[in-house]
């Protein structure tokens, strides 16, 4: 689909001119113009940071200090594992650690004596390093049992509950921070090249979101990568768009329509409604010096609201028929009155008469 780009304000009375008048029909030519066309491609929308959130050692659940859908902190305390064990294995290396240091003042008191040798004070200072690591690694474990936000982010459902037993990397819940919102959508490799001719990446093009209720995102957002490859089977490249979310409206796993605008330099644009189709093919009545009628076929090269860009089949100082095309035939003789393109495409959105 294409978004607006051209549109109209004007009065009842501007309109009027567009209809019969005293039994003629209107007529204008192609307006040959500058313009935006905007393609709108389906998305998927993911948190800039989307995580799961595992269980490092294997226990019972024993504390759960925040809830689903909670805003959390970085380092804030949120799952509890029962540390029983874990604790008494500290103990235990603190003890051995303890047990060590003294046995190591006494070798070194001895050796400063020249009672001991000095392999003797290295053993005992290797022991010693030996114990200090396995309490490191005892409280290491202990500190596994508590699992703390990695980033400031929202809380997503539960797998888990208090008292449940849990293996070492269960999945627990997914943490994502919505600050800011990757949006992906795929861009066919015509509109790829198209815009790489434009634009690079790194600048940032400026592109809106549609929201699946049909509101446009209030917030602008830019291109800021591109994939490497295309996809074979579909002849898609995937872009990702980057959002700011300072009111958190998007969340991850929502969908949406990303709205890209393309300049079109000089282009001729004629109304949709003065274009008629046969077979797939799209015609317009074309008038020539003496108000006979051709039909003439056209390509068009992109389509905007009301509007056709035509790529071939009409010069700029053609004039066709706007309204009656079902009353009129190839060949005949038409009375009309001529209307200037700029206004009809300023009251496109008025119906004809």
């Amino acid at each position: 689909m294409i978004g607006p780009v051209l549109s109209g304000c004007g009065t009842h009375e501007e309109g009027e001119h567009l209809g019969h008048a005293q039994g003629r029909y209107p007529a204008t030519r192609p307006l040959r113009s500058d313009t935006v066309s905007q393609r709108d491609f389906v998305c998927q929308i993911r948190s800039s940071q989307h995580i799961e959130l595992q269980a490092l050692e294997k226990g019972y659940m024993q504390d759960i200090y925040v809830d689903e859908g909670q805003f959390v902190k970085e380092g804030q305390l949120m799952f509890r594992i029962k540390p029983i064990l874990y604790q008494a294995e500290v103990e235990r290396a603190a003890a051995e650690a303890e047990f060590a240091l003294i046995e190591f003042r006494n070798t070194k008191a001895l050796a400063d004596s020249n009672v001991v040798s000095p392999n003797e004070l290295a053993m005992a200072k290797a022991r010693y390093d030996k114990a200090k690591a396995e309490l490191d690694v005892a409280q290491a474990h202990l500190g596994f049992t508590e699992i703390r936000a990695p980033f400031n982010g929202i809380m997503d459902r539960f797998h888990v509950r208090k008292g449940s037993l849990v293996d070492e990397g269960e999945i627990l819940t997914e943490l994502s921070d919505n600050s800011s919102m990757w949006v992906y959508f795929n861009v066919p490799e015509a509109e790829y090249l198209a815009y790489m001719k434009n634009a690079k990446a790194d600048q940032g093009t400026e592109v809106h979101l549609l929201l699946a209720n049909g509101e446009r995102f209030p917030f602008p957002g830019k291109i800021t990568a591109i994939e490497a490859d295309f996809d074979n089977h579909t002849g898609n490249i995937a872009f990702r768009a980057t959002f700011p979310n300072p009111d958190g409206l998007l969340r991850h796993g929502e969908t949406g329509n990303i709205l890209m605008g393309s300049q079109l330099k000089d282009v001729l644009m004629i109304p949709q409604k003065a274009t008629f189709e046969v077979l797939d093919h799209r015609y317009v009545f074309v008038i020539d010096k003496d108000s006979v009628l051709h039909s003439t076929r056209i390509q068009i090269g992109a389509e905007l609201q009301h509007v056709f860009i035509v790529s071939e089949g009409l010069k700029e100082d053609d004039r066709i028929l706007l309204e009656g095309l079902r009353k009129v035939k190839d060949g005949g003789k038409v009375d009309y009155h001529f209307v200037a393109p700029d206004s009809v495409l300023k009251n496109l959105t008025l119906h004809a008469e």
